[in-house]
């Protein structure tokens, strides 16, 4: 497996299995950041995304839609998207940083979640889900 730095990122494929994408932490930026690469458009999410996303997952105790939208449409309620822009959420809004770039939370953070071995992920052409395997 990557070590998931910029030299040697993880490389991911979104749960429909449409795109590939990268991620990589860099934990040198002003707040620890994971930055998640699409073709030519960069993302960035907190760093600690990873290990809150696992225990609110192991909080549910069960599959949650995955919910993908972007930054200026609302995301569904009970989702993981929802969640990560949620004021209800350890870090209390968006989990994403760059301003018109912070949704897509649903779509890249679970294949990454997968990819680590701390969630399970259904691979559908629509409506994916996942749930948090206790380590």
């Amino acid at each position: 497996m990557a070590a998931g730095t910029k030299d040697d990122p993880w490389q991911l494929t979104t749960p429909p299995g449409t795109s590939d994408y990268t991620m990589y932490k860099d934990q040198a930026a002003d707040l620890p950041t994971l930055v998640c690469q699409v073709g030519s458009t960069k993302l960035l999410y907190q760093l600690r995304a990873i290990e809150d996303l696992h225990a609110w997952l192991l909080e549910q105790g069960d599959w949650v839609p995955l919910g993908a939208a972007d930054e200026g449409k609302d995301a569904a309620d009970g989702t993981v998207e929802a969640w990560g822009r949620s004021e209800d959420n350890p870090v209390g809004g968006w989990y994403g940083l760059r301003k018109g770039y912070r949704g897509r939370f649903g779509m890249y953070m679970p294949p990454l979640l997968e990819a680590l071995g701390l969630a399970e992920l259904t691979h559908e052409k629509r409506n994916n889900s996942m749930r948090g395997i206790p380590q």
